[in-house]
């Protein structure tokens, strides 16, 4: 079946257009604004934009970084409504949308426990007035630098002047030295401006990362193919300047469980009584002494930073862990980590994940900014490394790689946070690269394609059919046979015709994604097969730009015996492992099957559980009991989301030598 379209007025995430209030301060000695000149190098446009403006280069490189990796994005804004490498915010340009998130869309159900009543939709939150320092900088460069606002947005030189111009001028709003050859130290208060930040902590974090960039140094090659460099240098940036800015400096909430060189607040998610029996917006737990977390779930909002936490305080409806915010990378943490939110369309995986929103959108042509990419990872590896979770693909899970928890929820599954996510570039950061020592003989393949340069012809990021912006993915497309004329591989939950997939980009149902892990089922020249959902499924591997990487690990394969075997949803116990009183929750299994001759690679093996939260304060009989029996599971990534077989079912061998040709 066809994916719903998002309406074009969901595009970027502003409530309204902004009008720029920030104070100019004239740029002195500054040479005269000069014409674009595309014939320089990337590097070169940097070069000249900090001596014209007097910034001094190291420092206009790291700041780029940090919005952009300096790449262009192929002209489009960001999910903070910043365009081009210097993320110049233009809020008043970018269409306007109401509020709201992912979660008032769709059928899925975010608590997903068939125990309780379905959770509606939650009617859309209205946005408090955006930052127009923030939201509102593109105007503000135009009157610093002559350019055209057309310009600034879509002219790589220009929008590198901008940038520059910024920083000057935020340099002499509080006094400090301008100069290209200026000490890059002294820069840290302009540096902690162009932020946006509203909290000295958040704008000293983005701060700090932008100067440990420039201890370190970076180069890559852009996304338009422009090599940039920056040479690794030792600064020990002059805080003080910070002082200056007139930030709020709020104390750092007790409790948030945030490592400290990150910014991070306290906005807690309501535990409320609603009467009648109903309640809001998680369950109380003990994790992970009475359970253990076994997934992190990246989730993108689809909505506003400011919208989405509107959302998170409404003790009628749902909730998460943390939410992100794009512009500067800021956290809140809205419930602890102990305790159980309503965010995966599935409890089972609710009752072990921790669930993050990330401002942004999984569709429509906008980009995830450095600044949160950063803060995310420093924050997972946090988690991870305190709960004891895995940092591999199996464990660090996007939104749409949970499973539905039965049949009929499995097609309402939402599919944020979206091929556009850079999931390679994401566990660079997170400091856990995957290990591939495999070959073709080892029989397992990890997806890995190059992000920059895979760029798969999606459609529908604004209309049904209409091609969306070229841009990178993480996803690889699978098709039925070794050709890029064969049809797509088909999803029987999403098409029980058995018609193929699309490449409307919410569909799916024919797509793996950077990280994962799937058993070798053949080859074919350039041509690759792998097991997914009960079939073989090829994707376009040539040595020449390889799309994915040979591995090795256990694979689940049918027992001797067993032509097929069931999936499921949820890893839940036995009938027999429910006490008196407690309604049992019927282990169902989803439209696949698993035939012999099949492997599917393993992610976890684990015990049968059912969290058992119903009521407000607990009086329910066996409420917040974790309920275990003697059947255990075994984790495989069945397609693009991850499912559970019963470990009875199925064989657990390495992956093996002379795998089928």
């Amino acid at each position: 079946m066809q994916r719903p379209v998002m309406p074009a007025s969901r595009r970027i995430l502003l409530a309204a257009a902004v009008a720029a209030t920030t104070a100019l301060v004239p740029l002195g000695t500054a040479a005269a604004p000069a014409a674009a000149d595309q014939a320089l190098t990337r590097q070169q446009q940097y070069a000249a934009a900090a001596a014209e403006f007097g910034v001094p280069e190291s420092v206009l490189l790291g700041v780029s970084f940090l919005q952009s990796r300096w790449d262009t994005n192929a002209g489009t804004p960001s999910t903070g409504a910043g365009y081009g490498p210097m993320h110049l915010t233009d809020a008043a340009y970018v269409t306007a949308l109401p509020g709201g998130t992912h979660h008032d869309a769709g059928t899925e159900d975010p608590r997903g426990d068939s125990a309780r009543r379905t959770l509606a939709p939650a009617p859309p939150q209205a946005d408090p007035a955006p930052s127009t320092q923030s939201l509102q900088t593109l105007d503000t460069a135009a009157t610093l630098t002559g350019a055209d606002e057309a310009a600034l947005r879509s002219d790589t030189s220009t929008n590198i002047r901008g940038g520059a111009a910024l920083l000057a001028s935020y340099q002499r709003q509080i006094g400090a030295p301008v100069g290209a050859g200026t000490d890059p130290a002294a820069w840290y208060g302009a540096v902690a401006r162009y932020s946006g930040a509203e909290r000295t902590d958040a704008a000293a974090a983005f701060a700090d990362e932008v100067f440990g960039t420039i201890a370190q140094g970076e180069s890559r090659v852009t996304d338009d193919g422009q090599r940039v460099t920056l040479a690794g240098r030792a600064v020990r940036p002059q805080k003080s300047w910070l002082d200056l800015l007139g930030l709020l400096a709020p104390p750092r909430a007790d409790g948030v469980e945030c490592p400290s060189a990150i910014s991070c607040e306290w906005i807690p998610a309501p535990y409320q009584d609603l009467g009648g029996g109903d309640y809001g917006n998680h369950d109380l737990a003990n994790r992970s002494k009475q359970q253990k977390v076994e997934y992190i779930l990246i989730h993108d909002t689809e909505g506003s930073y400011a919208g989405t936490v509107n959302m998170v305080q409404d003790p009628t409806y749902v909730s998460w862990h943390y939410t992100l915010r794009s512009s500067d990378g800021h956290i809140a943490q809205h419930v602890k980590t102990k305790d159980v939110a309503w965010h995966a369309g599935n409890w089972y995986v609710n009752s072990k994940s921790i669930g993050l929103e990330h401002e942004g959108f999984a569709a429509q042509g906008t980009w995830y900014t450095e600044a949160m990419y950063r803060t995310s990872s420093k924050l997972v590896r946090y988690l991870a490394l305190r709960h004891g979770v895995p940092l591999d693909r199996a464990h660090i899970i996007g939104h749409d790689n949970v499973p539905g928890i039965l049949p009929a929820n499995v097609g309402g599954m939402h599919w944020d946070p979206g091929p556009y996510w850079d999931w390679s570039h994401y566990f660079d950061l997170l400091r856990a690269p995957e290990l591939n020592t495999g070959t073709p003989l080892t029989g397992m393949v990890r997806i890995d394609p190059d992000f920059t340069t895979n760029r798969p012809a999606f459609t529908g990021c604004d209309t049904a059919g209409v091609p969306c912006p070229s841009r990178g993915s993480s996803s690889v497309v699978l098709r039925s046979a070794p050709s890029a004329d064969a049809p797509l591989v088909n999803d029987i939950a999403l098409r029980p015709d058995g018609s193929p997939a699309t490449m409307h980009i919410s569909d799916h149902g024919a797509r793996a994604s950077t990280g994962q892990t799937y058993a070798l089922a053949g080859r074919s020249g350039d041509w690759t097969a792998i097991w997914y959902l009960g079939q073989k499924a090829w994707f376009h591997n040539p040595a020449s730009a390889p799309t994915a990487k040979w591995t090795l690990g256990l694979v689940a394969t049918p027992k001797a015996g067993k032509t097929t075997i069931p999936v499921y949803g949820r890893a839940y116990p036995e009938e027999a492992a429910y006490p008196e009183g407690v309604p049992y929750q019927p282990i169902t299994p989803l439209q696949y099957t698993l035939s012999a001759g099949q492997r599917y690679s393993v992610g976890a093996v684990l015990p049968g559980e059912y969290y058992r939260a119903v009521s407000f304060d607990g009086s329910a009989p066996a409420d917040r009991t974790v309920i275990k029996g003697d059947k255990k599971y075994v984790q495989i990534q069945f397609g693009h989301r991850i499912m559970y077989v019963d470990r009875a079912d199925v064989d657990l061998v390495a992956s093996p030598l002379g795998a089928p040709r």
